[in-house]
């Protein structure tokens, strides 16, 4: 047993009590190697910005277990080294699909993890869920379950549909599960290919297509009915055209990728949510420097040189949500 407190990490619980405070949201940022965890620190560090580390099934199963836990302790050493004298790093699992994987994740030093039993009947959920929060409860492990789905492709999740949650369960969920943060569905969808071109308008001034708008109603319903509770979006990456561009400019087909308008997670951020996920960003922030330096210097073999730049173009990412969409800069 590795208890993430000995690691230097910290659960989600008083900085989420924060974000809502004061009107901001955490960024969750998913990771599956060394370079997107440095970024990660480094923007974290530079911005002075709680951070949640996030690591799905299969991004644990990539990586290692054992890896990721020296990796987490390494990554609060190196941000106190970039002068954060008291880092606020939460490592947190994402999607988990089982008990026995959420359990696995706490005894492993994670301080947070979250129990996704949205494709499983109401009641069935709610057992899940319950059970996962009474061990992690043990080792003051936050919890975050989920109602509704998201539709879309993240790792081993997927679905091709959206279920909004419904407002009027959310209390009896929370109260019965105990669980200490709640995934909605509000229209976020996993992955790069978040909408069709049919379910989308095109703005007249840049030609680019709109993604049909969030259901804020359904998000403002869940804040009435639970009050100062701590809200969670998953699938918000914003798909910046730029590095799509980028992408496809350099050999990619990456083709009708359309992501979450920005201004619309600050107004989320704004409200109860107080823990927003961004990936598919990051993936093609990283993949967008890498095929340029590829196709620019076509005899480069040292990987230093072309993750290097991929590295940079992340950190560039990350800072920019945490200062222009989340609003969590200096407040750790």
């Amino acid at each position: 047993m590795v208890n993430y407190k000995d690691l230097g990490l910290v659960n989600t619980r008083e900085m989420f009590k924060k974000a809502i405070d004061g009107g901001y949201a955490i960024p969750a940022f998913n990771f599956n190697n060394m370079e997107q965890m440095q970024a990660i620190i480094q923007a974290a560090a530079e911005t002075k910005s709680p951070v949640i580390l996030q690591v799905s099934k299969g991004a644990r199963s990539y990586a290692n277990q054992t890896l990721l836990r020296y990796m987490a302790e390494g990554a609060v050493e190196y941000a106190k080294e970039l002068g954060w004298e008291n880092p606020q790093i939460v490592l947190h699992l994402d999607h988990g699909d089982s008990f026995e994987t959420c359990k696995s994740c706490i005894d492993m030093g994670f301080s947070s993890v979250m129990i996704d039993g949205s494709h499983l009947p109401y009641e069935e959920n709610i057992a899940l869920t319950k059970k996962v929060v009474e061990y992690a409860h043990q080792f003051d492990v936050t919890v975050e379950g989920e109602l509704g789905v998201l539709a879309g492709v993240e790792d081993e999740v997927s679905a091709d549909h959206h279920t909004y949650t419904n407002p009027d369960e959310v209390v009896d969920f929370a109260t019965r599960t105990g669980c200490d943060s709640l995934a909605i569905s509000i229209g976020t969808s996993h992955g790069a290919y978040k909408f069709t071109p049919e379910q989308c308008t095109v703005d007249p001034v840049t030609g680019r297509m709109v993604p049909p708008p969030l259901a804020f109603d359904v998000l403002e319903g869940v804040v009435e009915k639970l009050p100062g509770f701590p809200i969670v979006l998953h699938g918000s990456s914003s798909v910046p055209q730029e590095e799509v561009e980028t992408i496809n400019k350099y050999g990619g087909a990456l083709k009708a990728a359309i992501g979450i308008p920005e201004e619309w997670l600050r107004e989320a951020a704004k409200s109860a949510v107080c823990k927003i996920n961004i990936d598919s960003d990051s993936r093609l922030a990283m993949t967008a420097a890498i095929r340029q330096t590829f196709v620019e210097k076509p005899a480069e073999f040292d990987p230093r040189k072309y993750l290097g730049p991929a590295r940079e173009n992340m950190k560039k990412l990350y800072k920019h949500k945490i200062i222009n969409v989340l609003g969590s800069d200096g407040k750790a």
